[in-house]
């Protein structure tokens, strides 16, 4: 099953910017997930057990590191690399 994660990360501390840019350079480094980034989030696509597995390994070295960081999750059941989101109109 492909699933969408949308995923926000939170260091509750000074030096925020680098343990966000090196959990996303740790995702970004395994070739089963497709990694999008913004200004506000990153989007994971991928297969489930792939997805969840990475972040997982993942989120666990941010906590033993940063044991005060916060992780935002919504997880969609679906692909939506390719969705195209048009305004309400």
């Amino acid at each position: 099953m492909k699933i969408s994660v949308d995923i926000s990360m939170y260091p509750l501390q000074e030096d925020y910017c680098q343990p966000i840019l090196d959990f996303i350079a740790r995702l970004e480094q395994n070739p089963d997930l497709t990694i999008a980034r913004n200004s506000l989030s990153t989007q994971v696509f991928g297969d489930f057990d792939s997805v969840m597995k990475e972040m997982n390994q993942d989120m666990k070295e941010v906590l033993e590191k940063i044991p005060h960081s916060v992780f935002v999750l919504k997880i969609v059941g679906v692909d939506r690399s390719a969705a195209v989101i048009d305004a309400c109109k």
